[in-house]
């Protein structure tokens, strides 16, 4: 009975233990990232917070390690996302609970990787993990924000590989190994390790292989760090961008009227003293739609006032000596066989989050958002869960038309695209605005509703990656912030002060397709990450069956 007793303590102080464990991981992993301590995060802080983590899974029982997994991702999301409470109420609950979900099924993979392969399972688990990052971000309800490899956006020298394996491989050399050590640690803990100079020399091959790719990655970065350092470029492309620092959840015909004020003071502030090629706003920073009002006549329908505010923001850009390129609502109409303006004076109309570069006082050409934002802006199981949908709608979300093409803008002989706002947190996007064609990423963000520095840097972070991955200069217009230049080699430049209204001028780097082959990445996007998915399904399923033949051989003996 007291054997009994003790073993049952044992067991809850394990229990204690390894949860603490998770918890205190989880935050020692937020902090890597810029957040509430460390305001542009502490990026080193990634190469062994997940140690633990990786101890734990060994260490644990098939019984615990799917709750385990719900638990890391929970907390981690709740510590590293704690602005999303800013966006909505129901962000800060759906976010976490979701990515507490995948890595449970996460977790579950690592333990079946160390469980089937008892010699080189942290190199499974490596690679399983590049899957999880990959998969995690590429369904309905993708979330980028918290992966390892945005962390090290200040790490010039680690992140260059990006422009072959894009994210991907900085993931692996950061993953691979902390799996390799959680593995040691928890045999350490157990009991059964043997000395860490004797786990060295026992795997001794990894360890010099290991080293040779860090070394291999930092001499890469080095050198493609001071090539596009020293990089003349084939033309600079000057750039005023307007922070309006609008607050995201105010509306109405006085609040838009304010805003198109501040935006047409600041712009023609900026033109008084410099002579920019272009302007930029930010994502939807002129609300009414000019496609709409300019198409269709709105006499007697009560948006008289709406349309007067279009034809001022014509007639100011008419007036204007260079183009404007501003995010603007595109209004189509929603049901074809029904007039613009309906009988009870609602307008019969669906709107596109859309980038219009307007000049001579006309649209010349428009991009509409392709990867929308899941649950505000796009959700298309309105059959399959409809009171999910019912309780979205409930909550002041309401969802945009999905666009479907990567339309490359020209102005003055530069090309460029225009990623609005979440889309610059996917690499595959901008290689496929590169590969259209364009030389210059122009990045229209509103993150203003966040309310946080440490949001928004987050979000620019994973900006800097996709001028790596392209080798194409980024300018970051946006509402509130960080408005910036981000050069090829990943570096971010002059940004303006968040949370604050003015203009600022940018002398971007272009580098065009004539002078600059594609990259590796964008000629090939995202093949390590399809690579690590394979790889995974086929270990796994191997190691299964491994699994399965040693069990039934050991009964027959």
């Amino acid at each position: 009975m007291n054997s009994s007793v003790k073993k049952s303590e044992r067991n809850l102080r394990t229990l204690c233990s390894e949860v603490l464990v998770l918890v205190l991981s989880s935050f020692v992993y937020a902090l890597a990232f810029p957040g509430f301590m460390f305001p542009e995060g502490a990026g080193f802080i990634a190469l062994f917070a997940l140690i633990p983590v990786f101890a734990v899974i060994r260490h644990t029982s098939w019984k615990h390690v799917w709750w385990y997994g719900l638990l890391f991702g929970l907390a981690f999301y709740l510590f590293f996302a704690y602005w999303l409470k800013g966006f909505h109420a129901l962000a800060i609950i759906l976010i976490p609970i979701i990515k507490a979900f995948e890595f449970m099924l996460c977790f579950i993979a690592l333990k079946a990787a160390d469980s089937f392969f008892k010699r080189y399972g942290y190199f499974v688990q490596a690679i399983i993990w590049v899957a999880y990052a990959y998969l995690s971000e590429s369904w309905f309800a993708g979330f980028a924000y918290g992966d390892i490899a945005y962390a090290f956006y200040k790490y010039p020298l680690f992140i260059q590989i990006a422009d072959i394996t894009g994210i991907w491989g900085i993931v692996f050399i950061a993953i691979l190994p902390q799996a390799f050590l959680g593995r040691y640690l928890s045999d350490f803990i157990k009991g059964s390790a043997p000395a860490f100079r004797t786990y060295i020399l026992k795997n001794i091959v990894f360890v010099v292989l290991y080293a040779v790719l860090l070394i291999a990655t930092l001499v890469y970065g080095g050198v493609k760090t001071h090539e596009w350092r020293a990089k003349e470029s084939d033309r600079v492309w000057d750039v005023v961008t307007v922070q309006h620092n609008h607050d995201s959840w105010q509306g109405g015909y006085y609040t838009y009227l304010h805003n198109f004020n501040n935006l047409r003071r600041y712009t023609l502030e900026a033109l008084a003293v410099t002579d920019p090629d272009i302007v930029i706003w930010s994502e939807t920073a002129f609300v009414p739609s000019v496609a709409w009002h300019t198409k269709y006549s709105t006499e007697g329908s009560g948006y008289e006032v709406t349309a007067d505010l279009v034809d001022q923001f014509v007639s100011f850009g008419e007036n204007l000596e260079v183009p404007l390129l501003t995010g603007n609502p595109e209004g189509v109409i929603a049901d074809e066989s029904l007039p613009p303006i309906l009988e009870d004076g609602s307008t019969n109309r669906i709107d596109y989050n859309t980038v219009i570069l307007f000049d001579d006082g006309e649209i010349k050409e428009t991009y509409r958002k392709q990867h929308l934002v899941p649950f505000t802006e796009h959700f298309p199981y309105e059959e399959e869960l409809p009171w999910l949908y019912n309780l979205l709608l409930a909550n002041d979300y309401n969802w945009w038309l999905q666009g479907t093409e990567s339309v490359v803008f020209e102005s003055d002989g530069v090309k460029f695209s225009t990623p609005i706002c979440f889309e610059d947190n996917f690499g595959y996007l901008s290689a496929e605005f590169v590969a259209s064609g364009a030389d210059v990423i122009v990045n229209m963000s509103n993150d203003n509703w966040s309310k946080k520095v440490s949001a928004e840097l987050q979000h620019a972070a994973m900006g800097a990656f996709r001028s790596v991955e392209t080798r194409k200069s980024t300018i970051r217009g946006t509402n509130s912030g960080i408005t910036c230049l981000i050069t090829p080699d990943g570096t971010m430049h002059d940004p303006m002060e968040p949370f604050t209204m003015g203009w600022n001028l940018y002398h971007v780097p272009v580098y065009t397709h004539e002078s600059n082959s594609d990259t590796f990445y964008v000629r090939h996007i995202n093949l390590f990450a399809h690579v690590a998915v394979y790889a995974s399904y086929t270990l796994l399923a191997a190691g299964a069956v491994m699994k399965i033949v040693s069990l039934v051989r050991g009964r027959k003996k």
